[in-house]
């Protein structure tokens, strides 16, 4: 990432993927700093972490990929909170991104969300604590544009995607600017690119969408974080409101 006239590549930065886990193995993923563990739920509610974090689906993976594609020097944690058909809870969110925050992640990406509105105030209260820590969260929108958690919270960056949003740019929507009733829920999130890229370099991967749009934008404040290390979080997030681009009805909405 270039920024301020130098390239920046995450080198020092760890960035915590709450998925399905990754795959070392994938040739991909050759020579990265990869660690993580897996987080399942006792029957008393209680957080149980694992040593294994190995991807049963690869959808984990993907994102992986798609991070180290823009940030190739960050440390990756996997956090494998989801079977091998993606099922998860909000419950296993929370506990990822408070166990990612208390293990030294910077940053904290989750490719995924809930509509669940009653689970909200949980997930605030471990992103708030996140955040506490010295993390930025970022979380993926809902792809029709309904309620997501915890993208919709305001100490979360959210990120939706759009097919017209190249890899080297990305837009913001600015509450004071854009109000929901002309851009609905895209008010005060970021949109950018949801294309994983396989090995022809192509923009057509296996994943799109907002989960893949929260990828690139996770590399991006890791190269933030290596270029400003003494940066707050929100300090990062107002960073990256400033190198966005302002939206326009042209790239399909409004």
């Amino acid at each position: 990432m270039r920024f301020r006239g130098n390239d920046f590549d995450g080198d020092g930065v760890a960035i915590a993927i709450i998925d399905s886990g990754i795959d070392t193995s994938d040739p991909r993923l050759a020579g990265v700093d990869v660690d993580g563990w897996s987080i399942a739920l006792s029957a008393t509610g209680h957080a149980l972490l694992g040593a294994n974090f190995h991807d049963d689906n690869g959808h984990g993976t993907e994102i992986a990929v798609a991070i180290h594609r823009l940030a190739p020097k960050a440390r990756l944690l996997g956090v494998k909170i989801m079977d091998a058909r993606l099922k998860t809870s909000a419950d296993l969110m929370a506990a990822g991104i408070e166990t990612s925050s208390r293990n030294g992640a910077k940053v904290i990406n989750l490719s995924l969300g809930t509509p669940n509105m009653g689970k909200a105030l949980l997930l605030r209260d471990c992103c708030a604590l996140a955040v506490e820590n010295g993390a930025v969260v970022l979380a993926a929108a809902h792809p029709k544009g309904e309620r997501a958690y915890p993208a919709d919270l305001p100490e979360t960056v959210g990120a939706a995607s759009h097919p017209d949003c190249p890899l080297d740019k990305f837009y913001y929507f600015a509450p004071h600017r854009f109000p929901r009733k002309q851009w609905g829920n895209l008010t005060g999130k970021f949109l950018t690119h949801g294309y994983s890229a396989p090995e022809d370099d192509s923009d057509r991967g296996p994943y799109r969408g907002s989960g893949m749009a929260t990828a690139y934008l996770a590399a991006r404040s890791a190269c933030l974080w290596q270029a400003l290390p003494n940066e707050a979080p929100m300090g990062i997030v107002d960073m990256l409101r400033q190198l966005a681009l302002t939206p326009v009805p042209e790239i399909g909405y409004g």
